[in-house]
């Protein structure tokens, strides 16, 4: 493990809650729901200064990086291998795959 953290920006950071080192299933599920809380109140408003707006796209970009963890892991699982070895995607990556 690298103990590297996904930040806002979807790079190495200091976002702690994003360590890959110590994420599990558990923890990745909780630190969704908590960036769909922030987007839903962020989003409440009709009126959004640019702050809040670059904000709304970071919380995108982490979803997007938590839920490619959850996957890389559940797939590791489901093959036999360490799901501990999933590693944080950049952001470049995450957000080229085609939905």
């Amino acid at each position: 493990m690298t103990g590297r953290t996904v930040s806002a920006g979807g790079g190495e950071g200091t976002d702690s809650a994003m360590t890959d080192s110590a994420m599990d299933e558990k923890d990745i599920l909780g630190r969704i729901s908590a960036l769909v809380d922030e987007e839903h109140r962020l989003r409440e408003g009709t009126e959004h200064t640019e702050d809040q707006r670059a904000r709304m796209q970071q919380l995108e970009v982490q979803l997007d990086q938590c839920w490619d963890l959850l996957r890389q892991r559940r797939a590791k699982r489901q093959y036999g291998e360490d799901p501990d070895e999933a590693q944080p995607r950049p952001e470049r990556e995450v957000e080229g795959y085609l939905q």
